[in-house]
């Protein structure tokens, strides 16, 4: 009997499922059986079988001898190619269908249904033929964004809404509107912070002569027009925004006790009537007051600010309709007649307010020194209610600039640009708290510098 020749070690990998005579090859072909070497010792043993047995035997010696004869090269590629290997499958190997990102710990999003049927369907139109383990799709619902076109898009809007609504929840308390539109703030890249007196109008220095004394101008009729000035702000802030009632209530924002509205219809609602008073010693006046500070009591002073902000918005643009016809001529000489005595004062400064306000990525805020409800009174009556809204319009009067600045910086975030205008070191301090930059206004060349800087676009 031929002796049997010993192969080169190939390892060949076992396929899954094999046919009986494909395995008697394999084992030919396999180092731990070919070292313990079983048919030649199986031969030996059972010389004395029937011939059948040593024909079996002597053709399983001959294919083992054409085996023999076969490249090792080409067994191991005709193995690889006809029987797959199935190896411990793990991420690597299928690599291009399960992204080893896809695996990561990662928290569901808020994405709909819709999105998480795109992701699956967008998944599995990629998926090669071949074989993938039946645990594996189940992970689809918690991919990250990176494996669905629709989350990677829906994700910034996310976080610009999560932001939105982190500067809405930091504001101060009583903000039922939250100071301001949050859907136009977050498009805002850069907030111009304006003092009022001195900086956009001259009121204050009217009064005092002081700028009639710097300008060379005659103090009589400069104090005089400032005086009825000063009468037709207090007669508006007396007549239609509560100044009697609120005086002694001053808010820094029109919206800071608006959680205290109840909502309640004030079509005919009689405020004159409701015995509600700002004073001190409102609680002495009875239950049907109530006691200052009470629900009651607050509920009403959220009525007053509530018509404050209504009048404002509805006569912003046309002051004239809360004055009488000789009140709304009177009103016009004046204006014209500070114009000339101020150089044009107020007509500069509002070039560089309208230029702001023509950029869809700017915003106008003012802050100022005055009461709120005369603040509002001085904008409508110089002409300025379609510059600021209502809620832009900030009282420093009780907390301070630099208090204002910070909430205005809570409101609008930190990513915006703020550059603050005024004359005083007030706002000049409280910018320099903020690293803001401050711009001086002390005179006509001062807002004409402005001006140009915000024409070139280095404001």
């Amino acid at each position: 009997m031929e002796e049997e020749q010993d192969l080169p070690e190939q390892p060949v990998k076992k396929p899954k499922m094999q046919e009986p005579g494909e395995q008697t090859l394999s084992q030919v072909n396999n180092p731990d059986v070919s070292d313990q070497k079983p048919e030649t010792s199986s031969l030996a043993s059972n010389l004395s079988m029937s011939e059948e047995t040593s024909s079996t035997n002597a053709s399983l010696i001959s294919t083992s001898s054409a085996i023999a004869n076969i490249p090792a090269a080409a067994v191991a590629s005709i193995s690889n190619q006809d029987y797959p290997t199935y190896t411990i499958l793990g991420q690597n190997q299928y690599q291009a269908c399960y992204p080893s990102s896809s695996f990561g710990v990662a928290g569901q999003t808020n994405s709909d249904a819709e999105n998480t049927t795109l992701a699956a369907t967008t998944y599995q139109t990629e998926k090669p033929s071949a074989v993938v383990p039946a645990p594996a799709p189940q992970r689809l619902p918690s991919a990250d964004s990176s494996t669905s076109p629709s989350l990677s898009q829906n994700t910034p809007n996310k976080d610009a809404d999560d932001q939105s609504r982190k500067n809405m929840t930091v504001k101060n308390r009583g903000k039922r509107k939250a100071d301001a539109g949050s859907s136009q703030d977050s498009e805002l890249e850069r907030v111009f912070l304006w003092d009022l007196d001195e900086t956009i109008i001259i009121f204050h220095s009217l009064l005092t002569g002081s700028y009639a004394q710097k300008y060379g101008k005659d103090p009589t009729v400069v104090i005089g027009s400032g005086l009825t000035m000063e009468e037709m702000i207090f007669e508006v802030a007396d007549t239609h925004l509560f100044f009697n009632d609120l005086e002694e209530c001053d808010q820094v924002h029109v919206e800071d006790v608006a959680s205290d509205d109840n909502g309640q219809d004030l079509s005919n609602y009689s405020f004159s009537t409701d015995g509600f008073s700002g004073s001190g010693g409102s609680g002495s006046h009875g239950s049907s007051v109530g006691v200052q500070g009470g629900v009651d009591w607050m509920r009403k002073l959220a009525f007053r600010y509530r018509k404050v902000r209504e009048i404002y918005d509805k006569h912003k643009s046309n002051v004239g309709g809360l004055l009488s016809p000789q009140r709304k001529e009177a009103l016009q000489r004046l204006r014209a007649e500070i114009e000339v005595l101020t150089d044009s004062w107020l007509g500069t400064a509002l070039k560089s307010l309208l230029l702001i306000q023509s950029r869809k990525n700017c915003v106008n805020v003012l802050i100022t020194t005055t009461q709120l409800v005369p603040a509002l009174a001085k904008v409508l009556l110089y002409g300025l209610g379609e510059i600021f809204p209502i809620e832009n319009i900030y009282s420093a009067t009780k907390i301070g600039k630099e208090s204002c600045f910070e909430r205005i910086v809570s409101r609008f975030g930190k990513k915006v640009t703020y550059v603050v205008i005024g004359d005083g070191r007030d706002e000049e301090i409280a910018a320099k708290q903020h690293n803001m930059p401050f711009w001086r206004i002390t005179n006509h060349g001062d807002l004409v510098s402005l001006h140009q800087a915000l024409e070139l676009d280095f404001l």
